[in-house]
Order: structure tokens, then C-alpha cells, then sequence
């Protein structure tokens, strides 16, 4: 199967590949966009299966990347780096000056930033060679670590989705909370001071046990989380979390949570809307964290300092457009997801004219 073949290639205006022999480095940086601006997303070092596997990765999260700042209201396109190589122990500052080498050839078309597997340390290693990464400290634009950002949207977008689906605040709520990584924390202490009673479950136990102790939270086993009592559904881990082996077996009224891909595949978004779930899209409601980004972008590029009010403001109108996806949804009987995909793509073509 050739590129151009690809389920997954879907109008990307460019897809490089990158290879140094002194590093080892093997990258994929995927273009989906750049409509409404340079394209922006994270780099995410994997220990891929096999080339095609890092392929559709990078293609996947390239789109979704272009869905999530154009329903975030950003001047960004979408873009994703990833490395093939096990974090744990295929890390040098070498290979990621490698892969800054490998940013600075596209001319600033993609701007790079964290993602699974990669560290502000690593970063730091990259921008040795390149002005195009965000999200580093040191600096009048720096934004800083976009978790609390990432949670603060989130959390305002399940308080929404409860309000909808419950008709009440977050008091006493029941939210199964599935990964407590840098997002899920912070989620999790936004959602227990406003009442919420968490269920909570993650690989790591030593973040498990912080966070119970934190907020009181029972904790279960990994697969136990879909079969909790709850109110609330809330992915925060790795992708594909809701699957038609999954779905029903979770007894939630709402999902929304921080991870991106929830959905194993197109098909789930109607499943869940048939089971009378209200889904908040993943690349609506997560947005804030390259709202975060973008505003570092944003002050990089006119030499000034980082604007907190901006990010502020853009914040409060990502709520705004979760809550115009789901009236489209409630009034047009459509799933979430498919509605907010078409409002994404609509603000694409707006850009290209």
C-alpha cells in the first residue's frame, strides 16, 4: 500500500520522513494544514511495530490536530512528529538535535512541542537547532507546562456536559476517571474541589496513590473503570478508550475527558449517541493545551512577552463551541463527534477561500 492509498491520508499537504545515521534517528513529521496558519503539534517517540504503524500514527494525529485549533480559534494548522524508538532507552540530546535538524528543513511550516515519550529536556536539545518549538521555559514568551491549561478546558467542558445531560452541578457527581498523568491530576483536583466523587484508576500506582490521598478518590484496576458505578466517563489516558467491547459496559450518562482518540474507530461516535450518551468530542474539549501553545507561538513570532489574558479569552470561547456542537447534535439527531468534524473542516475551507 502506497502513501497516497492510505485510509488515513486525507488531503495532508505534506508528509516528510527523516533519517540520521549517527543519531539512529527515524522520524515522521505529517503537514495536515496549514490553512489557518503553520501547522502545530506535538512529537511523540514510540516504539512502533513497524514503519507503516508510525505512518498512520503521525497521519491521524496530524488531521486531528488541524480539527483541534480550528475548533480551538487559533491561527494554527495541524502537524505531529513521531520518532520510532522506545523512550526508556533510545534517548540522547543527539537525536533530538537530529530532529530539530529535521524541524528547521520545513521552514517553519510545523512547530514542534511535547508529546508521549518526550521531555522539555529533550526539547531543549531540539531548539539547539531550530526556533520552531514551543512549550520551553526561560524565555518572555515561554507558556509554560499547557497540563493545567489542557485540565482548566476539560474541566469546563465536563461541568458543561453535566449541566446538559444531569441538569445540576458537579456536587456529589460520580466521575470514573480513567489515566491521572499530568492532565488527569489536574483534572482531578479541578473536580474534587467542585464536588465531584472520583472513581480513579491509572498504570502508575505511585501517581494513583497521590492522587487518591489528594482527593479522597476510590481507586480501581485498569479494567475495573468501565464497570464503576458513575456518573461520568472521563479518558485521560491513551487513546481508543471507548470500543464496541467497552461501551456497554460503562453506565455513564456523560464522556468527556482529556485523551486524545477516544473513539477505537468512526463507528463508536453513533453507537454512543444511540445509547443516549452525551460525548463531548476529545479535540473540542482538550483544546486548551494548544491554546497554551499557541500563545507562546503567537508571542514568539511578535518578539513580545506571553499574554495570559489571550489564552484566557480563548478558553472561554472553547467552551462556547463544545456547547454550539452539542446543540447541533441534540437539534440535527447527530453524533457529537460528526458534527463537530464537519464544523472543523467548514473553518479549514473558510481559511483556504
Amino acid at each position: 500500500m502506497t502513501l497516497f492509498d492510505s485510509p488515513d491520508f486525507q488531503e495532508h499537504e505534506g508528509v516528510h520522513a527523516f533519517f540520521d545515521e549517527k543519531t539512529g534517528l527515524k522520524s515522521i513529521i505529517a503537514v495536515h494544514s496549514t490553512a489557518r496558519g503553520p501547522a502545530a503539534g506535538g512529537c511523540r517517540m514510540w516504539p512502533y511495530v513497524s514503519a507503516e504503524t508510525a505512518l498512520t500514527d503521525a497521519l491521524r494525529l496530524s488531521r486531528a490536530m488541524s480539527y483541534k485549533n480550528a475548533m480551538a480559534d487559533i491561527a494554527l494548522g495541524g502537524g505531529k512528529a513521531v520518532i520510532i524508538g522506545d523512550a526508556r532507552t533510545g534517548k540522547s540530546p543527539a537525536l533530538f538535535e537530529a530532529f530539530g535538524r529535521a524541524v528547521d528543513t520545513l521552514g517553519g511550516k510545523y512547530w514542534t512541542a511535547e508529546d508521549v515519550g518526550v521531555s522539555p529536556g529533550d526539547l531543549a536539545s531540539a531548539r539547539t537547532q531550530t526556533r520552531y518549538v514551543a512549550g520551553l521555559e526561560g524565555h518572555a514568551a515561554a507558556s509554560g507546562d499547557p497540563s493545567p491549561v489542557t485540565a482548566e478546558g476539560v474541566f469546563r467542558g465536563v461541568r458543561l456536559c453535566v449541566e446538559r445531560a444531569l441538569g445540576r452541578d458537579l456536587t456529589g457527581v460520580r466521575v470514573a476517571l480513567q489515566g491521572v498523568g499530568h492532565v488527569g491530576a489536574y483534572l482531578a483536583q479541578k473536580l474534587h474541589a467542585a464536588g465531584a466523587k472520583l472513581i480513579i484508576t491509572d498504570v502508575n500506582e505511585q501517581a494513583l496513590a497521590q492522587v487518591a490521598r489528594a482527593t479522597g478518590a476510590q481507586v480501581v484496576g485498569t479494567d475495573a473503570i468501565f464497570d464503576v458505578e458513575a456518573d461520568v466517563f472521563a479518558p485521560c489516558a491513551l487513546g481508543g478508550a471507548i470500543s464496541a467491547q467497552t461501551l456497554p459496559r460503562l453506565k455513564v450518562k456523560v464522556i468527556a475527558g482529556g485523551a486524545n482518540n477516544q473513539l477505537a474507530d468512526a463507528t463508536v461516535g453513533q453507537a454512543v449517541f444511540d445509547r443516549g450518551i452525551l460525548y463531548a468530542p476529545d479535540y473540542v474539549i482538550n483544546g486548551g493545551g494548544i491554546i497554551n501553545v499557541a500563545g507562546e507561538i503567537r508571542a514568539l513570532a511578535a518578539d513580545t512577552a506571553f499574554d495570559p489574558a489571550w489564552v484566557a479569552g480563548k478558553l472561554d470561547r472553547l467552551a462556547q463551541t463544545l456547547g454550539e456542537v452539542l446543540d447541533h447534535s441534540r437539534a440535527d439527531g447527530r453524533p457529537s463527534n460528526l458534527v463537530a468534524d464537519e464544523m472543523a473542516r467548514a473553518r479549514i475551507a473558510a481559511a483556504r477561500g
